[in-house]
């Protein structure tokens, strides 16, 4: 039973939600997708995210797997060479690590092994971030390491609009896609337009790879991403409020590739870029971003690139998560430093 809404009309849903009409929407357009991981099935994941598909396209199309998170992707690396287009959960960010390997060794490298002979569409996702309460392996943000890998798309959704489009466009992909869920965010609310077509793929207002911007500014650029979108768009509104610095937010939504053209544009006009991640800042998309605006936006820039995230440590117990955790005030701070200058 399908829960999209009719042609030309508009929604509010959750994030959740949006996640989840998304897949439903690429399994009714496609018989050769499949879910598989763990719980997804008759629990629909630990966070509902596919509650109420297996009972609508059957067990062998959203498949209970075992505790094993290599086995899972082995297994999906399988299915996606013979013509499949499996999509696999990670329940939490800290238990892709027993499926690294895999990730890195042959998802990553099939294609390019194969001189094109060989594809393997599937997508990967990865509930990730903290601010959820949770304890060790299951807040962490650890986005760097698959950016970091040659061969995949990396991408992260912070709205219902793009959770719905980006996991279909994710799922349409002949390129093996991680997609990053923020998991805290997963009950926000927003509005789901499937224009005059129903949610036909055309529709999707922007490509998988572009860059947003979701507020426009003059002053600072602040570069960032899924979870850290609703804290830089609030950091934004706070400064209007006080007569302050006008703050542009661009939301990368594409980690690998990054939207340079997006990003080069609004630093040009500004001046002025903070990088914002929950991520330690060590090594990290945050360094990425700095490195390439100091690179390509030079002599532009009125003030060094300043990045805020987590700090370089262990993600801590989850009473002291707050503190470690990037919040308005933080950015905030950025940006009047950058002011000083």
């Amino acid at each position: 039973m399908s829960t999209q809404t009719a042609p030309g009309t508009a929604t509010r849903m959750t994030i959740a939600k949006a996640l989840n009409a998304g897949m439903r929407a690429a399994m009714e357009r496609d018989p050769k997708v499949v879910l598989m991981g763990e719980d997804v099935g008759k629990l629909g994941g630990v966070f509902r995210i596919t509650e109420g598909l297996q009972k609508d396209f059957g067990e062998d199309r959203v498949v209970d797997t075992p505790l094993a998170e290599s086995g899972i992707m082995g297994a999906a690396v399988g299915m996606a060479l013979r013509g499949y287009r499996p999509v696999v959960e990670i329940q939490f960010d800290g238990f892709v690590y027993p499926a690294f390997d895999q990730i890195v060794s042959q998802v990553a490298k099939m294609h390019n092994r194969s001189l094109g002979a060989l594809k393997v569409p599937m997508v990967i996702r990865i509930p990730y971030g903290g601010g959820i309460g949770a304890v060790e392996h299951h807040s962490e943000s650890n986005e760097s390491y698959f950016a970091h890998t040659a061969g995949l798309r990396v991408v992260t959704c912070s709205s219902t609009e793009d959770a719905y489009w980006m996991m279909q466009q994710a799922i349409a992909s002949d390129d093996p896609v991680v997609f990053y869920e923020p998991k805290r965010r997963y009950h926000e609310r927003g509005v789901l337009d499937l224009g005059e077509h129903g949610g036909a793929l055309e529709d999707a207002p922007h490509a998988l790879e572009d860059a947003v911007v979701r507020v426009e500014g003059s002053d600072v650029t602040v570069l960032t991403y899924g979870p850290m979108v609703k804290v830089a768009h609030a950091a934004a509104q706070a400064a209007e409020l006080e007569d302050g610095p006008s703050i542009e937010v661009v939301d990368l939504r594409s980690l690998s590739p990054l939207d340079t053209d997006v990003i080069e544009a609004s630093v040009r006009k500004t001046g002025r870029c903070i990088a914002l991640s929950e991520a330690q800042t060590f090594a990290s998309i945050t360094s990425e971003l700095a490195a390439h605006v100091q690179e390509h936006c030079f002599y532009h820039l009125e003030a060094p690139v300043l990045r805020v995230g987590g700090y370089n440590i262990p993600y801590p117990p989850s009473r002291h998560e707050e503190v470690f955790l990037p919040d308005l005030d933080r950015v905030l701070h950025a940006v009047e430093t950058l002011l000083e200058y």
